[in-house]
């Protein structure tokens, strides 16, 4: 038992300061700390992944490489022609489609390889993709970290790249089809919004894993509804544009009118409605689709700015920092557009335009995940 205190005994007599145990983190912390450094390097992976592919598909579609490998073979497919015959055999079966009966009729064996290759790299970076989430996310399952709520949203970036797979054959059937020299524009917009839709999922999940689990939670109770619904339209409407975009290249009308800020000289193009019935001119019609892409990227610009001017008033610095990067993408992103249709939307030209719709919609993202969880400051950095 021991004896008495002293009446004025120093406190550090008990326990000297550097002796005392650290407070313990919350079970919170501890469950969800688990595992969430390996999760987050693996959603990154597959984010960068995914954004390669939308590179890789949008080189794809400009260089009219897509419809070169007319069959799926998800499986056997990997493998490219390892012979003469197994390339003309490859040869032989594009030889039967609308695409070199039409437009590539008397192309050489060799330019048929250069489209063929274009065409394998995107449907083996598919797999690839596929792969390394199918390996990151046993490896973390059979390891035991794998935090806590976090098997269902895997599974649902998984389930969403399968889905993926299939409408990218379902694009392609659609270019194989009698009369036909390029995809759907309509399904290749559908292929490209489910891209930029998986691609939203990972930003998400990275915004999520770059933070702990407790300090998220916290952040709920300083959340600016204001600025989140400001953020939940801008994303709105930049993924309408993206479909608008994807229409626009599936039938090629970034090339059919290259003037700005005018169309052939006039605010509205010639005939836009010449294509009966009259709903085909929504995405037939090349006028009148980049009219549509036009003005969307006006009413997103807008909207931007009175997202930027919402994000300026927040009181968390980094709330304002993700408005101002946010705003300077968006301005790039607008002259990346003009400049592609000054220049009839050539390749060097259009794929930074691609990839700046990428960085725009995860910037968006960004300003809205951070007005739902902002990150906590000391006073001295807040505005005066």
């Amino acid at each position: 038992m021991p004896g008495p205190r002293k009446l004025f005994e120093e406190v550090g007599e008990a326990a000297p300061p550097h002796a005392r145990p650290a407070p313990a983190g919350g079970m919170i912390d501890r469950e969800g700390g688990r595992g969430r450094a390996a999760l987050r390097n693996l959603v990154l992976g597959l984010f960068l992944l995914v954004v390669l592919m939308v590179a890789v598909g949008g080189a794809t579609r400009l260089t009219d490489s897509g419809l070169s490998i007319t069959e799926w073979r998800p499986v056997t497919g990997a493998l490219p022609p390892l012979s003469a015959e197994d390339w003309q055999a490859a040869f032989d079966l594009y030889r039967q489609s609308p695409q070199y009966r039409l437009m590539n009729r008397g192309m050489s064996l060799a330019e048929f390889q250069v489209i063929y290759w274009g065409d394998w790299g995107h449907r083996q970076l598919g797999r690839v993709i596929g792969a390394v989430w199918a390996l990151g996310f046993l490896a973390l399952w059979l390891t035991r970290r794998l935090p806590p709520g976090w098997a269902g949203r895997m599974w649902l970036v998984g389930a969403l790249g399968a889905v993926q797979g299939a409408i990218g054959w379902w694009m392609v059937s659609s270019g194989l089809a009698e009369g036909m020299t390029s995809v759907a524009s309509t399904r290749l917009a559908v292929h490209l919004g489910l891209a930029f839709a998986i691609l939203g999922l990972l930003a998400w999940y990275l915004f999520l894993l770059g933070r702990p689990a407790a300090q998220i939670l916290r952040a709920r109770r300083l959340r600016e509804p204001g600025l989140a619904l400001r953020g939940g339209v801008a994303a709105a409407l930049a993924f309408g544009q993206i479909l608008l975009g994807a229409l626009v290249a599936g039938i090629d009308a970034g090339r059919s009118f290259t003037d700005w800020p005018l169309m052939a000289g006039g605010f509205l193009p010639p005939e836009p409605f010449a294509l009966q019935p009259v709903w085909r001119n929504l995405v037939e019609n090349a006028g009148l689709v980049q009219f549509l892409h036009r003005m969307a990227g006006y009413l997103l610009f807008a909207w931007g700015l009175w997202l930027w001017a919402g994000a300026r008033g927040s009181v968390h610095p980094r709330t304002r920092a993700a408005g101002g990067m946010m705003l300077a993408i968006l301005v790039l992103q607008v002259a990346l557009g003009i400049a592609t249709v000054l220049q009839a939307a050539p390749l060097w030209l259009a794929l930074p335009h691609q990839l700046g719709a990428v960085a725009l919609w995860v910037a968006i993202l960004r300003v809205r995940f951070l007005a739902i969880h902002p990150i906590e400051t000391s006073l001295r950095e807040r505005p005066a």
